[in-house]
Parts: C-alpha cells; sequence; structure tokens
C-alpha cells in the first residue's frame, strides 16, 4: 500500500481524541484548504465534539494538537478560526502519490465496490428522425456520468428505452407511406405537423426499391378526403393515422417496421461512433407484450388510486404532489405514454436495480412528482428512483442561433456537430456547464486549437509528457522507482497535491451526479502542469532529479488520461 496523507493525519486525529476524551466517537473529516496558507488539510474535530464535552472548540483544539503523536510526516499542527486545526505536512508525504499513480496505473482513483445495481437510463430519443444536438448533450452527459459512476466503484447498466409502441412512431410510418405514394403520383396532401425531413423520402424510396408498387393501394386517395386540419391538426393527423391502418391492414405494419428500424439503426451507428455504448436497448413495446402495462394499471386500481370520468381511468397523481391527475387508459381503451412509463419503472425494479437514475429533458420537471407517485402507489421505493434534468443546448454559429423542430426537418443533427467539431470537443464542450443549466455552444470555440479552449489545453498537457519521454529515451517503467527527494519546488509540491485530490474529486462527483466537476478540474490540472512545465525544464543534467521530474509528469500524464476516459475524451500523444 502507497502511503495516504489524509488517512495517516486521520490515524493521529483518532489518537489524539482517545487521549483527549476516551470514549468519545466522532467520523474524522479532513478537508484542503482552498487558501494554502492554511496548511495542506484542515479538520473540524473539535468543533464536531465541543457540545458534548461541553467545552470551548479552541481549547479542544488546542488539547488535540498537544496529543498528536510524533510524525516525521507532519511539519506543523495549528489552531486557527474558532476551532479548526490546519496541518501542514512534509514534502516526502506529498510526493509520495506519484508513485501510488504510477503504480495503480489506469486504477488510481477507482473507487471500492459499492453495494447494489444500478441503472443509468438516458437519451431514450423517439426513433422518428436523426438525433440533433440536444440529444448530444443528453447522450454525453448520460454516458459520462455512467462512466463515472462506474469508476467511483458502482456496478453500472446504461440503458436506452425505446419508445417503438406510440404515437410519435406512427406519425412517421404514415409520413413514410404518404411519400412512398407521392412517388408514385398518388396526389394525397401532406400534413404540416407529420415529419418533414429529407430521411422520410430516403425510406419511402428505400420501400420502394424493395418493393416497388406493392404499398400503393387502390382507395389510397380517399385519404385526401379526410376531414380538412382545421381546427384541429393533431386530430386531423390521426384521421389520417387510422385511415392508413384501416386501408393496409396488416401490410401497415411492414412501413412502421422499416421506418422504426432504419431509424434505430441510425441512432445506435451516430451514438456507437459518438462513443456513447449501451448495455440495454429496452423496447416500449415489449411491456404491451408481456401484459406489464396492464399489470400495472391493475396493481393502481386494486389499491384505490384510479377513478373512471369520461370513460377514461385516471390515476390520482394530485395525492402525491402532482399539479393534476393523470389518464392511463383513454375512452378507447388505449393506453397512455404515462401507463407504459409506470409499467417500465416497475420492470426496473424486477430487475433488480437498486438505484435507478432516469435523464429527462428539463421540459419533463413536471413528469417527475407523477412517476414517484405512482411508485409509492404500488409500494415501490420511489426515493430509488432519481431524476437528473438536462438543459437545453443553443448552437451558435457566429451570432445567429439555429432553431431545431424535428418534424419541420429543420435542425442540426448530432452527426453533423460531430463531423464539424469531433467527437472530443463535442462530448467535453457539452459538460462545460452542469446538465441543468442552459448551454451555449461555441463552434469557433471548439474548433479552435488554443488555450482558450479546454479540451484542447488538457490534451496538450497530455502529449507535452509524451514528447518529453520521447526525448528521454529511457525505460518508463523504471520511474516507479525513481527518488522523489529532489522535487522541492513550490509549483510541484501543488502539482503533486493536486493529484493526490483526484480520488477525492471522483467520490464526490460521483456523489452528487456531477461529471462536470472532473471536466473542470481536468482543466486545473492542465494548467497546473503547464505552469511548471514552462517554468522548470525537466530534462535537466542532474540524473535525481530529471527522474524526479519526469515521475511527477508521468503521473500527470496518467490522471490525465483516467479523468479524460471517464468524460468519453481520447488523450492523444502528439498534438
Amino acid at each position: 500500500m502507497s502511503f495516504d496523507p489524509k488517512t495517516h493525519l486521520s490515524e493521529l486525529l483518532r489518537a489524539a481524541l482517545a487521549s483527549v476524551a476516551p470514549g468519545t466517537q466522532a467520523d474524522i473529516h479532513l478537508e484542503r484548504p482552498r487558501d494554502a496558507s492554511h496548511g495542506d488539510f484542515a479538520s473540524n474535530l473539535a468543533l464536531q465534539i465541543a457540545k458534548a464535552l461541553k467545552e470551548n472548540p479552541r481549547r479542544i483544539a488546542d488539547r488535540l494538537v498537544h496529543e498528536l503523536p510524533k510524525s516525521p510526516w507532519l511539519l506543523k499542527a495549528e489552531v486557527a478560526g474558532a476551532g479548526f486545526i490546519n496541518f501542514t505536512v512534509a514534502a516526502a508525504a506529498k510526493t509520495a502519490v506519484v508513485h501510488a499513480v504510477l503504480a495503480r496505473g489506469d486504477a488510481y482513483g477507482h473507487g471500492a465496490q459499492k453495494p447494489g445495481r444500478l441503472q443509468v437510463e438516458f437519451v431514450s430519443a423517439n426513433p422518428t428522425g436523426p438525433l440533433h444536438v440536444g440529444h448530444g448533450r443528453g447522450a454525453a452527459y448520460g454516458a459520462s456520468l455512467a462512466s463515472l459512476l462506474a469508476f467511483a466503484g458502482h456496478e453500472v447498466c446504461r440503458e436506452y428505452y425505446v419508445n417503438d409502441a406510440g404515437r410519435q412512431m406512427d406519425i412517421l410510418a404514415l409520413s413514410t407511406w404518404l411519400r412512398y405514394l407521392d412517388i408514385f403520383g398518388e396526389a394525397v396532401p401532406f400534413p404540416p405537423n407529420a415529419y418533414q425531413g429529407d430521411y422520410v423520402r430516403d425510406m419511402a424510396r428505400q420501400v420502394k426499391e424493395a418493393h416497388g408498387d406493392r404499398y400503393v393501394h387502390p382507395a389510397a386517395a380517399v385519404l385526401a378526403c379526410v376531414p380538412p386540419p382545421e381546427p384541429d391538426v393533431e386530430a386531423h393527423l390521426d384521421g389520417l393515422i387510422a385511415a392508413a391502418k384501416d386501408l393496409l391492414g396488416e401490410e401497415w405494419f411492414y412501413i412502421h417496421q422499416h421506418a422504426l428500424s432504419e431509424q434505430l439503426a441510425d441512432c445506435r451507428e451516430d451514438l456507437e461512433e459518438y462513443g456513447v455504448h449501451f448495455d440495454c436497448w429496452f423496447s416500449e413495446r415489449s411491456l404491451y407484450d408481456t401484459g406489464m402495462v396492464e399489470k400495472a394499471v391493475a396493481a393502481l386500481e386494486k389499491r384505490g388510486y384510479l377513478y373512471e370520468q369520461d370513460g377514461a381511468k385516471w390515476f390520482r397523481s394530485t395525492h402525491f404532489g402532482d399539479e393534476k391527475d393523470r389518464v392511463v387508459q383513454r375512452e378507447n381503451g388505449l393506453y397512455t405514454y404515462f401507463a407504459s412509463d409506470i409499467a417500465y419503472h416497475w420492470n426496473k425494479f424486477e430487475r433488480g436495480f437498486t438505484r435507478i437514475i432516469d435523464i429527462w429533458g428539463a421540459d419533463h420537471h413536471g413528469y417527475i412528482p407523477r412517476v414517484k407517485g405512482a411508485l409509492q402507489a404500488i409500494d415501490l421505493n420511489a426515493d430509488a428512483l432519481e431524476v437528473a434534468l438536462v438543459q437545453f443546448v443553443s448552437l451558435f454559429r457566429g451570432s445567429a442561433k439555429v432553431s431545431m423542430s424535428t418534424r419541420a426537418g429543420s435542425y442540426v443533427t448530432l452527426r453533423e456537430l460531430r463531423q464539424e467539431v469531433g467527437n472530443d470537443a463535442c462530448r467535453f464542450f457539452y459538460l462545460l456547464r452542469k446538465q441543468d443549466q442552459s448551454l451555449d455552444f461555441d463552434l469557433d470555440l471548439a474548433k479552435s486549437q488554443s488555450n482558450d479552449n479546454p479540451v484542447y489545453y488538457i490534451q496538450y498537457a497530455h502529449a507535452r509528457v509524451c514528447s518529453v519521454l520521447n526525448q528521454w529515451g529511457g525505460d518508463e517503467s523504471s520511474l516507479l522507482q525513481a527518488d522523489l527527494a529532489p522535487l522541492t519546488s513550490e509549483r510541484e509540491l501543488a502539482l503533486a497535491a493536486k493529484l493526490a485530490a483526484f480520488p477525492e474529486v471522483i467520490e464526490n462527483a460521483a456523489r452528487d451526479l456531477a461529471p462536470h466537476a472532473v471536466a473542470f478540474w481536468l482543466r486545473e490540472l492542465a494548467a497546473e502542469f503547464h505552469a511548471w512545465y514552462n517554468a522548470e525544464r525537466l530534462l535537466v543534467d542532474a540524473e535525481a532529479q530529471k527522474r524526479a521530474r519526469l515521475a511527477l509528469a508521468v503521473a500527470v500524464r496518467q490522471v490525465i488520461r483516467n479523468g479524460l476516459r471517464i468524460l468519453g475524451v481520447s488523450a492523444p500523444d502528439a498534438m
């Protein structure tokens, strides 16, 4: 085991506590002060136990400092403020982390195995068209969060919920069929609220190439007689879908499945290229096929949380803090999206997940109390469900903001964005702000190769170390035995302290579901490294000093690599 100054100080404090207040139980907390003049670590132990001992905390702190066992690793301990104890450790205690990083390599910062099974469900966009830049932010956040939680020691399952059973898929199937009919000259007006993108025409041509005029129904012209779109354009669209299903019969299923398969395949490919991978693609349709939706509604009804009104069944969601009650089964017998969502979350519990994290768009905020309420109503642990909301992203080209509308087909796709700025900038820039804050994506900055571009700045630190090692030409593995005593400068000790904080950064970011905290910290680490690199020569003539500095540089490179891997960003050897 490598030396850990924080653990060592905790042991010293516990020994002092046993001497000052035998039998007193307290958790030992050590924080890194923001102001370096306050030492390397600070503890509030005296303030914690002051009430129990009925004594002034500063006086307790003085006694604790007096009773601290002697240690060559501790330079001084001082009482400050209301009763804090500030510790300054020896240089060797700070630089010991370098050997720890080199020894653990890719595992440095990895947390101990946590109990339970955790599921992160993210993206889950309707497969009705290409993913756009808004989906890209949810994908970047979800993938980074899942990697962060896994690195922190959790067993994580990454899941995409495929909405393959709802109205939006019917609209896409209708849109595809109408474009198909248009190829054959059938004069059926195309609804303005159907899916307009060129990808719909592409799918229509695929159907024609595969099956010719097989799906040109002789009575297709009857669609033109469906009541005009005024005053309710959505009702008109539903009328067209019903008419199309009636005309095509079982052949409607082919059109529907073709559109679903094409868009889902495109979505998978896009995400794979983006470096976003899922362990499970869960079908909404399976919830109906297995009777899970019916089971969920029946469970709510059995427990008295449903009532009938105007022929529909309503869930008493206001009982659980929702603004109004919600329909789970319409008067025509069809279940709502909400009903399948209840069933889906019940299914998550049935699969043994003990903690469930859903990543939703910010416009789904009002959905949280009704889903949690439904879980509570069927005697499930609603507290096991956590929802992280992802705010909207605005993409700027110069000073112009691009609007997005999936049905209209006027939007910037995730694929287009990736092709323009690259995967690394795309993934990192989405994490430049906390996910529940709106984000302005600066294309010009993302493409720039300058220190103002944070991802370039961090990757450049990694590449710089690789360049120095190439110049050196020595055996990198031998640095594990390097004498670190020559590391005495203020910058070197600060850099070592920064590396030592990495496990805490991971632990805290995982606790807060905040991968952006890792991104921010990596930028700080890169800044400290660049400052040191620019101020000191690494390949000095003195052999011991050279090897010590190279060991520190390699440790920095390793931690940057570990952090970037969590964020889904590459660590290039040259730039």
